[in-house]
């Protein structure tokens, strides 16, 4: 079967429901510049490290596990001339060797399903981070709580709730960057727009119904709940130190 994503997130420029506005202001509120170290786990097709890159002179180093996006990354890293401040390793992200300390910030933007949540997710990044460093986690939160009787958890927890995760690990809240309207229905409308143009040209694919079932369901849930009760934010934490 075609990879779901790899359809649904070929013509984002970023992967997550966020803008470039918003991505420098992460690298302002995070005071990167040429000698910052910066991890971006999960990195898919390096939007935001090549942005922060650009904008602020910082290294990176990207993992992304998707040789369809890592591709895509490297090819967009070289088209930018970054290739001196950028580094795309493919690879799982969770068995990623991370040296304690090695960082000034690591990133998991939109994929704390590399670390089966945000608990696992600020475990494994924290310790990559000097103290003084910041941990940042693109994750969803509830706006509503308690939920609807029919609505799904899914797993997320409500703002404050969210934010609690990162104190409990040691960490204090420093910045929170969260996702508009505009944001979330730019994010989905180019799913929808690629979707429904790869169904149009695929129409005999023996896939496309899988594929078809997963896109209007995926926009249901979006059209009749998710739009009004799922946030989306930049959590950003700074370690102690």
């Amino acid at each position: 079967m075609p990879w779901y994503f790899a359809i649904a997130e070929q013509n984002h420029e970023l992967q997550n429901p966020t803008s470039p506005e918003k991505i420098r202001l992460l690298g302002e509120r995070l005071r990167l510049g040429p000698e910052s170290r910066v991890l971006d786990a999960a990195c898919g097709k390096a939007g935001p490290a090549a942005l922060l890159a650009s904008e602020f002179g910082c290294h990176i180093v990207g993992v992304e596990r998707s040789p369809v996006f890592v591709a895509e990354a490297q090819r967009r890293i070289a088209v930018a001339g970054l290739d001196h401040r950028v580094e795309v390793i493919e690879g799982d992200a969770e068995a990623y060797p991370l040296e304690p300390e090695s960082f000034d910030a690591a990133l998991c933007l939109g994929a704390s399903f590399v670390w089966h949540g945000l608990d696992g997710t600020i475990a494994a990044l924290a310790p990559a981070v000097r103290p003084g460093g910041h941990v940042v986690v693109g994750e969803p939160y509830w706006r509503s709580w308690p939920l609807p009787d029919d609505v799904e958890d899914l797993g997320y927890l409500p703002l404050r709730e969210t934010v609690g995760r990162f104190e409990a690990a040691g960490l204090a809240l420093v910045t929170l960057i969260a996702a508009s309207e505009d944001d979330w229905d730019t994010y989905n409308s180019l799913h929808w727009r690629a979707l429904e143009e790869w169904l149009a040209e695929n129409p005999t694919d023996p896939d496309a119904p899988t594929i078809r079932d997963r896109h209007e369901h995926d926009r249901d849930a979006y059209l009749s709940h998710e739009r009004a009760l799922l946030g989306w934010a930049i959590f950003v934490a700074r370690k102690p130190g």
